[in-house]
Order: C-alpha cells, then sequence, then structure tokens
C-alpha cells in the first residue's frame, strides 16, 4: 500500500465530512434558536514501522519509526453561545437571555412522548389554550420542566382570548392575574445534550438538571448564532484543503504510472 494515497484519501473524507457540517450550519442560518456545530480534526494513532523479510539483517527486524495513517474527525462539538434577538412583538414568541431551555412534552409519531429541549421560543395557542410549538408540541410549566413531568396538569394554559404578559422569569398573567408559569431548566453539564432534530435536544444518561438564571424577554425570538461570513470562509478553507489532497493523489498516480511504465521497461 502507498501510504501517501491513504493519507490523502482520509484528508478528502475529513473535509467532506466538515463540509457536511458546516453545510448543515448555513442550512440552519435562519432557524430559531439554533446552535452552531463543528468538528476538531484528530490524527490516526501513529504506528511503528518494522523492516520485515530483509536477508541483509541478522538480527531482528530494524525499526524504521512512526508512521501517521492519516487524519479523522476527532469529536463534532456544539457551540451554546447565545444568538441575537429579533423583536417580532408577538406576546407568544419568547427568548431566553442567558443559558437554559424550555421544556417541552414531545410525541413522536407512534403517539409516544418523551421530555426534550429547546432555545426555540415561537410558540402558540391552540383553541383550548394550550401554549404550544409551531410543530405542535406542548409547553411545560415550571412544575413539569423541573420534575420533568408531562401531562395535561403540567402544560402552560392561558385564556386565548384575552392578552398575555409574561415576566422575566417566565410568569404569566393575564387581567393583572398569575395564571401559569413557562417551565425554564438548565443543566450541570451541555455534554449529556445530543441533538434530536426538529431543534430539539435530549438528554443521555448522565446529564443533570439545575436551575435556569436566564431571563425570558417577550415579544422576541433568539435567532440562530451561525455567522454566514464564517462559514462561507470555512468553506474556502475546506474546499483548498480537499484540492490539495486531491492534487497529492493525482501526482502519486503520476509517479507510479512513470515507475510501472517508464522505469520498469529499463
Amino acid at each position: 500500500m502507498v501510504k501517501g494515497l491513504y493519507t490523502a484519501y482520509t484528508g478528502m473524507i475529513e473535509e467532506m465530512r466538515r463540509m457536511d457540517v458546516m453545510t448543515n450550519n448555513l442550512a440552519n442560518a435562519s432557524t430559531t434558536g439554533f446552535k452552531k456545530e463543528g468538528t476538531v480534526n484528530q490524527s490516526f494513532d501513529a504506528q511503528l514501522a518494522l523492516r520485515i523479510k530483509d536477508s541483509s539483517d541478522i538480527l531482528p527486524a530494524r525499526k524504521l519509526g512512526d508512521v501517521s495513517l492519516g487524519v479523522k474527525v476527532g469529536e463534532t462539538y456544539r457551540d451554546y453561545t447565545q444568538g441575537s434577538f429579533y423583536v417580532t412583538d408577538n406576546p407568544y414568541d419568547v427568548a431566553l437571555d442567558g443559558e437554559g431551555f424550555f421544556a417541552i412534552e414531545f410525541r413522536s409519531k407512534n403517539g409516544e412522548t418523551s421530555i426534550k429541549y429547546t432555545r426555540d421560543g415561537a410558540f402558540t395557542v391552540d383553541r383550548n389554550g394550550y401554549l404550544m410549538t409551531k410543530d405542535g408540541d406542548y409547553v411545560l410549566n415550571a412544575n413539569g420542566a423541573r420534575n420533568t413531568a408531562g401531562g395535561q396538569a403540567n402544560y402552560v394554559r392561558v385564556d386565548p382570548n384575552q392578552d398575555v404578559t409574561i415576566d422575566a422569569d417566565g410568569s404569566v398573567y393575564q387581567n393583572n392575574v398569575r395564571v401559569s408559569q413557562i417551565g425554564i431548566v438548565d443543566f450541570a453539564d451541555y455534554n449529556y445534550l445530543e441533538k434530536y432534530g426538529e431543534n430539539l435536544y435530549d438528554v443521555v444518561p448522565g446529564g443533570q438538571l439545575r436551575e435556569s438564571a436566564a431571563r425570558i424577554e417577550q415579544g422576541c425570538l433568539e435567532m440562530s448564532n451561525v455567522n454566514v461570513v464564517t462559514e462561507m470562509v470555512n468553506m474556502i478553507t475546506i474546499t483548498r484543503a480537499y484540492e490539495a489532497n486531491q492534487k497529492i493523489v493525482t501526482t502519486i498516480d503520476e509517479t507510479l504510472d512513470k515507475a510501472v511504465n517508464a522505469v520498469g521497461q529499463v
């Protein structure tokens, strides 16, 4: 095996995976509450090369040194930096100023329910007065969020025919009467959060809930934290790195062609 070909091949695969992550960021540049992702490169473990089947060596196989076997994606991480706020003046649009998440009772296509978390505060109210996401999942109140409990008793409910005021702590008022409180929670370690899809996050075993100090801003939405200009620059960098590895493959192929068809005839 020509090690240069393998190293260049792994480099091309790495850049393709980086491009997949970056294009997903660009595709969600306008998605409310979206958090961008990035990748960390890591080389394969170096292997000790030995000279074998060499009759000139009387002693055991001579060590030639370490050989790098290419590169791979070491880790995909998520940047939870807060995005900018967009003012909508919609009373049911809310944004979180600080670290924390809204708790949602998510219903799958199979009818199974589970608790998910999101930064997307583009909520609506159904005809029964329940606060819901744009996908039709119920928003949990403070009790449901703290105890990761769903059910009708833990939904945020208002009178859809009356004006709504939402305080910084999530308290919901109508006619100067507190009718509910939007649940906000945070996590001790975000490494225990994994992307579920539909702009939602799930908690893997070991994740610990904690009280959130985030403030709610009514009539606003938190936009994606993706910087389009930065991502476009990254796209150019990835493309150049891919082309460099592609050139290495072409060069080695031409060298092998000369070795077989030219040098081999001498």
